[in-house]
């Protein structure tokens, strides 16, 4: 298979060997859209003549921004076959951050889903210098724009079935691994996004390294749902689906993934931590609607799985009569419950991108999921490290993906060599060598060491983000949080305490799970600030929060990390106010700086504290949301004398 060196070749080897078996679907107007390799490979084809006869040049950028849809997967390949390097954005991306990333790679061509895309486009295209011509793919309220320098994508096709193929056959003639496949920018969760140059070496020599570990099959079936500007998603729906040849579906909308998901049951499933508490949320406010008898059921079995389950998927040895007991509770619970959730058919799942709780982690694999953890950076092709079937633990993150070498820091940061390592960071030599040095190895950012006994990678935290405490104690806040985040009214948590002599933490409520317990309660409220200021709301979080304490309190190296005070936010951590990243992860510097007061007021012993914060609204307005919190304390489980001295 050496002739296959780039996502086109491989493209051409599916339709070759695979022609009639499907390569996309996407479920438009209730229906299951297919296409199969033999006519994605055509349409893929035509949409690069057609970029061709725009006059997309080799080595220019070409920007993707929309839902996961298979044209626009399609249209990612259509730009390697025409020589340019596609740039996928992030869908729910504002104005500002379209026109950072447009004018920073100097995007000439853009590919839009739909008119709102092409509406936060034609907002900035004043300040993106050479940008030529954008293609929508969704022509609905688009027909009075002016199109002189925009065009349909059937439009685009026409032109690319009228075209020569000379020229396309004679640019991917040029390509070779080291051409620049795709070029992915972080979620800038220290500042600017950066843009990752990865080449056709990284993204097929990492797909095929990670899919033979897991016996990823032609077969498969993944659902896209995740946003095509992330790595993951572009690993999984691109890379691997070429390299194996499997079908990636998309589903009809944001608002129906759920339910496309259970009819798809896909047998190859990722999701970030946030995806699997979302879920077990809306399993846990079922429950409580459930009746008492079928209550009492599903608690009685989920203790039995928490115990069996696990040794089940690793092949470790069980009683006879509790594998009886657990393949009954199959039958009554876990089977209604798999395919509610869309998972029955998952042969293997994965999660990353954040540490996951491991009760969660372990909710999950107590039902029977063969859900697995790996450790990935865009940097890195995604894949570091993966766990192996029968060696799968909710503490770490598995061991090297082949091909790859690990090795730790003095101070315990984390580093990697690997086929799939970036080539560097586009127009910012500084940040490349600071990241990756002459010989390869890639510094992660992240802290974590080895274990001697299995190989295993065990990450702590971010290295920026692990401190000690004033008593000289380790502090690592995504412990704590993950904890926190079990709970099903829990939605983030952000916990502080780097060199104070104790832990406070901000809290955000989960809408749906803590507005299901109010309406079954009588609770009455006007606005999330008022439903998540209710004595009883902070009650509820008082008690989970010393639940957390306990369970630190019992880990000799944290258990200094027990949150004292806390106070519930009274608004959700937005990306859009630049709390999160487009990723959902925490942006923790800016949140210490945004809102200072309200820490000072934690451990200022205030019973309350008045604060403004300004806020982004969907159409781009500014405003504030005023409002008085309550700052609760919370019990703390004294910390054994032995682990202070070990801190001295």
């Amino acid at each position: 298979m050496s002739d296959l060196r780039t996502i086109p070749d491989y493209m051409d080897r599916n339709a070759r060997d695979y022609g009639g078996a499907p390569a996309y679907r996407e479920k438009e107007f209730g229906i299951w859209q297919e296409w199969t390799w033999t006519s994605a490979k055509s349409e893929i084809e035509e949409m690069a003549l057609g970029l061709i006869s725009l006059g997309v040049e080799i080595g220019e950028h070409v920007a993707v921004i929309g839902r996961n849809r298979p044209e626009l997967y399609m249209s990612m390949v259509a730009a390697q076959c025409a020589g340019g390097i596609p740039v996928p954005l992030y869908q729910d991306a504002v104005g500002e951050e379209i026109a950072y990333v447009l004018g920073h790679c100097s995007a000439k061509f853009v590919i839009a889903a739909d008119q709102e895309q092409v509406d936060k486009v034609l907002e900035v295209q004043d300040r993106i210098e050479g940008l030529r011509h954008m293609v929508y793919l969704d022509a609905r309220g688009l027909r009075k724009y002016d199109h002189e320098h925009m065009s349909s994508m059937a439009e685009l096709r026409e032109a690319g079935r009228k075209a020569d193929r000379a020229e396309m056959e004679r640019r991917r003639a040029q390509q070779t691994g080291a051409t620049t496949c795709v070029m992915l920018y972080t979620s800038g969760t220290t500042g600017k996004p950066k843009g990752v140059v990865l080449s056709h070496d990284n993204i097929v020599a990492t797909s095929k390294a990670s899919s033979e570990f897991d016996g990823l099959r032609q077969t498969d079936e993944v659902l896209a749902y995740l946003p095509m500007a992330w790595v993951g998603d572009f690993i999984f729906s691109v890379g691997q689906a070429m390299v194996t040849g499997f079908c990636v579906n998309c589903p009809e909308s944001a608002d129906t993934v759920m339910h496309d998901l259970r009819e798809i049951g896909p047998t190859y499933y990722f999701a970030p931590p946030r995806v699997f508490e979302t879920q077990l949320t809306n399993v846990m406010i079922r429950m409580e609607d459930a009746s008492p008898f079928k209550k009492r059921l599903f608690d009685r079995a989920m203790a039995h799985a928490k115990v069996v389950g696990p040794k089940l998927l690793d092949g470790e040895p069980v009683g006879f009569m509790d594998r009886l007991k657990y393949r009954l509770n199959e039958v009554l619970v876990f089977g209604p419950l798999k395919n509610t959730l869309g998972l029955s058919r998952v042969r293997v799942g994965y999660t990353a991108g954040e540490a996951i709780g491991p009760e969660l982690f372990d909710f999950y694999r107590s039902i029977g999921i063969n859900l697995k953890q790996l450790y990935g950076q865009t940097e890195a092709s995604v894949f570091i490290t993966q766990q192996k079937d029968h060696e799968v633990r909710s503490d770490t993150v598995g061991t090297p993906t082949p091909g790859v070498e690990l090795k730790i820091a003095e101070n315990g940061e984390v580093f990697y060599r690997s086929p799939g390592t970036f080539q560097e960071y586009f127009k910012n030599p500084e940040s490349t060598a600071s990241t990756k040095d002459a010989e390869g190895w890639v510094a992660t950012g992240d802290a974590g060491f080895i274990e001697d006994s299995t190989g295993h990678l065990r990450i702590i935290d971010r290295a920026k983000d692990v401190g000690k405490m004033a008593s000289g104690a380790l502090f690592a806040p995504k412990f704590v949080e993950n904890k926190l985040k079990f709970f099903p009214e829990v939605y983030e948590a952000v916990v502080f305490g780097n060199e104070r002599d104790r832990c406070v933490a901000f809290l955000n409520i989960d809408l749906t799970a803590v507005g299901n317990w109010a309406e079954r309660n009588n609770i009455a409220y006007a606005s999330y600030q008022e439903l998540a200021g209710h004595p009883r709301v902070l009650e509820i979080m008082k008690s989970h929060v010393e639940a957390v304490n306990k369970s630190v309190a019992e880990d000799e190296m944290l258990s200094g990390c027990q949150v004292h005070r806390f106070l519930v936010l009274h608004k959700q951590l937005d990306a859009d106010d630049d709390e999160l990243t487009r990723t959902q992860k925490v942006r923790r510097r800016i949140i210490e700086e945004k809102y200072a007061d309200l820490i000072d007021a934690l451990y200022g012993g205030k019973g309350e504290v008045y604060t403004e914060t300004e806020v982004t609204y969907e159409d781009g307005r500014k405003g504030k949301i005023r409002a008085t919190l309550e700052l609760v304390d919370a019990s703390v489980v004294p910390v054994k004398a032995k682990v202070l001295e070990a801190a001295e």
